[in-house]
């Protein structure tokens, strides 16, 4: 009886704005190892799954946020080298990564972590590699992958989805024998994800080419990557990639997805209405009259801490506080939020309905106006599985909340603890992109605020300097090199 294939998971799992000022180290990750690494995977019992022998390495998982420090990532790197030389020959490689990272003094961190897997294995082992669809398909990471598959819907909701299929791949492929054949198409697009949702055209039906694609004879997967606006590295652009068992089915895959996207370039949008946080402001105030637009939200999308941003600009939050309706407490609103850990741990001692003086935010992103001094109560404190020990003061009409960690308010039970039931207010401020599912649901109206931060949409804002060009839509009169490279 022949032994059971041997297959090492591990990766670093996290996208990098080079804009925000805030540093990732490794306090920001959320790292599991052995059988707790192995658990996160609902599927190894399948069938497919189940006479593989899965071998942990380590698994470094954190919110979005600025660059990642070198030390770190190398420490990551080396531990994932040394599992691989302590386990002996393997099969396969999964990688379980987003494929955005940016680590200070490096310009393609994935090319350099596949590279890292094979200075230990060798190029016999086959490497699938699990990705977000907003991450980079560098020539160098295209290189060290046989097999690359990215999730299919923005709000992301098949992550595990992904993973599963980036695993049954590599072994159905190591079952078979025969290397894939893979076929790379980049797309010089630039865009953010809040203009690229799958819930809406183009990328709807974009998207939704994929599956069909993917049903053809002679080829295994493909995927699509819209990449990282918020990166200045040569590598960040729309991508396409085929893997397949024929050469040329999986070369024609990527040829059509490439061209169809590049085509679809003048039709991206964004997902909702935009403005200034003023407009947005006006809108809102107008319409939280009408019951049906309630609770109505608001983007403060630039300093989005689910894209990178630092998750303490207090801009929106200025902004909200100069409203006569919001600050007189004729309108009930909520701002999630602000990381300060040094705010929460001046009034975390103090008993719910204490008055407060805090200056809040400003201590990462010093963008105008700085730290914000507010006055008001302490309306509630929790510890949340994310956001760790969170207050909320009252100022009038709204709830302002601040937590000790940066995180990202997309879920309700997150509000719940601060003791906020969101259809019972008129208006939620929250630093975020497009809205995920729990709050698109909520909403009754919506509004995406351009507002600054370290993820701003705006692209034309950002100082580029690093950039593959040329590239849409920072540039437009351009032919697009639509060339199909392919290996083996």
């Amino acid at each position: 009886m022949s032994r059971p294939l041997r297959v090492a998971v591990g990766g670093v799992h996290i996208e990098s704005s080079t804009f925000s000022p805030h540093l990732s180290t490794a306090a920001d990750f959320e790292v599991t190892r052995g059988e707790a690494l192995l658990a996160r995977y609902d599927w190894l019992a399948e069938p497919w799954a189940a006479d593989v022998e899965w071998i942990p390495l380590v698994h470094a998982r954190a919110l979005p946020g600025g660059a990642v420090a070198r030390e770190t990532y190398d420490a990551w790197a080396a531990e994932i080298a040394a599992g691989l030389a302590t386990a002996g020959p393997v099969d396969g490689v999964l990688l379980d990564i987003h494929g955005a990272m940016s680590v200070v003094g490096l310009e393609d961190a994935e090319g350099d972590l596949v590279t890292v897997v094979r200075s230990v294995t060798g190029g016999a082992p086959y490497v699938s590699a699990a990705m977000d669809l907003h991450g980079n398909v560098s020539h160098r990471f295209f290189d060290g992958c046989d097999l690359l598959t990215c999730y299919r819907t923005a709000p992301h909701v098949d992550v595990w989805e992904t993973r599963e299929r980036a695993a049954r791949n590599l072994v159905e492929a190591l079952r078979r024998g025969q290397r894939p054949h893979k076929a790379l198409v980049h797309v010089p697009i630039l865009l953010p994800g809040e203009m690229t949702s799958t819930r809406v055209e183009p990328a709807k039906s974009l998207y939704a080419r994929v599956p069909e694609i993917e049903a053809r004879d002679g080829v295994i997967d493909a995927a699509i990557w819209i990449g990282f606006a918020w990166a200045d590295e040569p590598r960040c652009q729309g991508a396409v990639v085929a893997t397949g068992t024929d050469a040329a089915a999986t070369a024609e895959a990527a040829r059509e997805l490439g061209e169809r996207f590049w085509a679809a370039r003048d039709a991206f949008t964004f997902v909702a209405p935009t403005g200034s946080m003023d407009e947005c402001l006006d809108e809102a105030l107008t319409a939280v009259k009408d019951p049906a637009r309630r609770p109505f939200f608001i983007s403060d999308s630039g300093d989005n801490p689910g894209a990178g941003g630092a998750d303490d600009v207090t801009f929106a939050l200025e902004r909200m506080l100069a409203r006569p309706e919001i600050a007189g407490g004729s309108v009930r609103a909520v701002y999630a939020s602000l990381v300060d850990p040094e705010a929460v741990a001046q009034v975390a001692g103090l008993a719910p309905g204490s008055p407060v003086s805090l200056r809040v935010g400003g201590r990462i992103d010093a963008r105008e106006p700085g730290p914000l001094p507010i006055e008001g109560v302490l309306e509630a404190v929790a510890d949340d599985p994310d956001g760790g020990r969170c207050v909320s003061v009252r100022v009038g009409g709204l709830s302002v909340f601040v937590t000790s960690r940066r995180m990202q308010y997309r879920e309700l039970a997150s509000y719940a603890r601060l003791g906020v039931t969101v259809d019972a207010v008129d208006l939620v401020t929250v630093k975020i992109g497009y809205l995920e599912p729990e709050l698109f649901d909520a909403a009754g109206d919506w509004l995406l605020a351009l507002t600054p931060g370290g993820v701003d949409q705006d692209l034309q804002r950002l100082p580029y300097e690093r950039l593959a060009r040329p590239v849409f839509p920072l540039d437009r009169d351009f032919e697009a090199d639509l060339t199909v490279v392919t290996s083996p």
